[in-house]
């Protein structure tokens, strides 16, 4: 039993459940302090975590890592994939429109700008912008890894997907003002304008494709570190708030989910476009957004 995966995956649930740690430790009996030194990977007792695990209704199993991880939070769903991707040597991901450790701080502006005009008269405000700020503060972690670690990674977006999201701009589905709108439109466009020069550019250990078939159903990525691979698959756009539950994601590291899983990607990369031909369509698409 590895007690830093345990620890992490012990905050990942903890943010899923929505309690606070101050709660969770009164109810388990320790302190505070001690159970942040749980998550940071502290020698845990079974029973500890078999207590740990009825609080926050889930199976022991899952907190040890053994079987499928499920979250219905965005926010618990990112924590847990900072977790993975700083052990993971190759990722792949498939879907979605973009990839979030690739994005830029304008778009990231643009995403707190939207998620924080959307609360802007919501009873439980404050829990809300904390929520956001935690949610930043995940992504910087990912992007800060990505660019220090720079594991392979191969991206796979649907040219659909990018269609609608020049059209909606940042955080499309959110109720925000027409002027904060504009310039998620605006920062959209931009967004997509990098990763047209990232598709034309090739950078090193970084491939990224645009598929123009039937538009998957979510997205999902591969991680494989050193010791063990596993699967994430989501429903989650990259810019949906990060405290709402719509949907359930989940994570295994089971060899038959990874092998069809893997299979799916390739079939999706043989036949998506790729390089200039694929920089010159996101660039297509930006031009018609523009003009509309």
């Amino acid at each position: 039993m590895k007690f830093a995966d345990v620890g992490q995956q012990l905050r990942a649930y903890r943010l899923e459940s929505g309690m606070r740690a101050e709660e969770i430790a009164a109810r388990l009996g320790v302190s505070r302090a001690a159970l942040y030194r749980y998550e940071k990977g502290e020698v845990i007792k079974l029973e500890t975590i078999r207590r740990l695990a009825e609080l926050l209704k889930i199976s022991p199993l899952s907190l040890l890592g053994i079987g499928v991880e499920y979250f219905s939070r965005p926010a618990a769903f990112a924590e847990r994939l900072r977790n993975l991707e700083e052990q993971a040597d190759q990722i792949l991901q498939v879907g979605g429109r973009l990839c979030q450790p690739l994005t830029t701080d304008a778009f990231d502006g643009a995403m707190v700008e939207a998620w924080s005009e959307s609360v802007i008269n919501a009873p439980d405000r404050a829990v809300a912008l904390a929520a956001i700020e935690q949610a930043m503060q995940t992504l910087n972690f990912r992007k800060r890894n990505y660019s220090a670690r720079r594991p392979n990674m191969t991206v796979v977006l649907c040219e659909s997907t990018v269609r609608r999201f020049l059209t909606e701009g940042v955080a499309g589905s959110l109720p925000i003002p027409e002027p904060t709108r504009a310039r998620c439109r605006i920062a959209a466009i931009a967004e997509a304008s990098n990763i047209a020069t990232l598709m034309e550019s090739l950078p090193i250990g970084l491939q990224i494709g645009l598929a123009q078939g039937v538009e998957p159903s979510g997205t999902f990525r591969i991680m494989r570190g050193r010791e063990r691979a596993h699967v994430a698959t989501s429903p989650f756009p990259i810019d949906c708030l990060p405290w709402v539950s719509t949907g359930v994601t989940s994570i295994t590291s089971a060899d038959d989910a990874i092998g069809m899983h893997q299979r799916v990607a390739e079939s999706v990369w043989r036949d998506a476009l790729k390089g200039g031909a694929a920089a010159e369509r996101v660039r297509q698409l930006i031009r018609e957004a523009e003009t509309r």
